[in-house]
């Protein structure tokens, strides 16, 4: 018995009857996107090993655990990339566009981690990303948040997500914070984990973000950062929650918000959910004004976020219409020579005098019934009947699939302005 080659695990195929629920959602972004004004960036897939050690820190889960790196046929070090943000700043440092410029822009595709698959979490997954740059005011931040708010209504899941916000300071503010947290760790080593033992050396604040139970009484006590940021940190924030209170969107600040990443710096983000179990962040963000200079620009501002497409569409599937656009308008079934010698014409004709209307034709034959099975598969809402008697009579047949009315015939004239009015063409 031969085995069948499978699929690498945790990189996942999306079947033909999963696409039309990723192409409604991913319609329903572009539209969102282009309604704020933002612009497509497509970047590789593969970027330079130091470009996400510089960006993303040597001491991350993700560059010490997690990244697919090999060395190519001459040596150097590549990886597929685990996350968007460093890319796309790169790609606007090599060619130029933050020269005394303001770009708000995104980007949409496959990431990889290796990490443990499970519900939501892949090892290719599918992300959007969005990035702005050469802003410095909290009107930005806010515009994101409003931007994944309008979103969230669009696709019909706003009542499931909640907005969590915090500001996690300058580098220097952060230091000041990081000291004091690992000083207070230190009077509790007995009861930390291996992975918050680890981070206590490298990176502390990610302790605060530990999912252990038997760790929360600890890090609910420990030192809150906002006791430790400064002036302007601190009105950057307080704008940021003006502007969501004065349009109405409601947010819970959660002072143990940390980001996985290094390079954010004041504002950040999470929309979470309780839909989805322990995979409950949906979409994240914040602000990442020193990533800049430290991937070689000149000091700037850039504030974005990132959301991972598996994760919504789950979320999606949790409502009880899931909104999905039909695949198949009308679906052709022809039966006799004549029929299909002109059938293919006829449906080119109508595809010419209706662009937007998706017109499947039967190919390979097959009885009518067997035809009208697989058109009643496809969810169309008309089947066209073409058999050599219609054919003789210059008509088409029309019936509909998904309403109980009486079958008509229709000359092909006639045909074009009823599919017309029926799909709004």
């Amino acid at each position: 018995m031969t085995n069948n080659i499978q699929a690498i695990r945790g990189m996942h195929d999306v079947l033909p009857e999963q696409t039309p629920l990723w192409q409604y959602a991913e319609g329903i972004i572009k539209e969102v996107l282009a309604a704020y004004g933002y612009s497509e960036i497509r970047l590789p897939i593969v970027e330079k090993t130091e470009l996400f050690k510089r960006s993303i820190g040597e001491v991350t889960d993700i560059v010490e655990k997690e990244m697919y790196t090999f060395d190519d046929r001459n040596g150097d070090s590549l990886t597929l990339r685990p996350e968007g943000t460093a890319g796309c700043l790169r790609a606007c440092l090599e060619h130029g566009l933050l020269h005394n410029q303001v770009h708000r822009l995104w980007y949409y595709g496959p990431m990889y981690r290796h990490e443990r698959p499970q519900k939501g979490r892949y090892r290719q997954f599918i992300q959007l990303g969005v990035e702005t740059y050469g802003m410095a005011g909290p009107d930005i931040d806010a515009e994101l948040i409003l931007l994944i708010d309008r979103l969230w209504k669009r696709l019909g899941v706003r009542d499931k997500v909640t907005l969590q916000l915090n500001s996690l300071g300058t580098i220097a503010e952060r230091l000041d914070y990081r000291n004091s947290l690992v000083e207070y760790f230190q009077k509790y080593l007995e009861q930390l984990d291996e992975d918050s033992l680890r981070r206590l050396q490298t990176n502390p604040l990610r302790i605060l973000d530990t999912k252990n139970p038997a760790m929360q009484e600890v890090v609910k006590n420990a030192p809150e950062l906002m006791a430790y940021l400064g002036e302007d940190s601190l009105q950057h924030f307080k704008a940021i929650t003006s502007i969501l209170d004065d349009l109405g969107i409601t947010y819970a600040i959660n002072t143990r918000l940390v980001r996985g990443l290094d390079y954010y710096s004041k504002t950040v983000f999470e929309w979470v959910t309780t839909e989805l179990g322990s995979q409950g962040t949906v979409c994240a963000g914040g602000r990442y004004d020193g990533l800049i200079e430290q991937l070689g620009g000149k000091p700037n501002h850039a504030v974005g976020f990132a959301m991972g497409m598996e994760r919504l569409l789950a979320l999606m599937e949790t409502l009880e219409n899931i909104p999905v656009a039909r695949t198949v308008d009308v679906y052709l079934i022809m039966a006799g020579e004549q029929a299909e010698r002109i059938g293919l014409r006829l449906a080119e004709t109508i595809r010419n005098e209706i662009p937007g209307l998706k017109l499947q034709v039967n190919c390979g034959g097959g009885s009518f019934k067997s035809q009208f099975k697989k058109a009643d598969k496809t969810a169309a809402e008309f089947a066209l009947i073409l058999g050599d008697d219609e054919v003789s009579r210059g008509e088409v047949a029309v019936k509909a699939l998904r309403d109980d009315l009486p079958q008509k015939a229709l000359s092909q004239t006639d045909l074009i302005t009823f599919l017309r009015d029926q799909f709004k063409a």
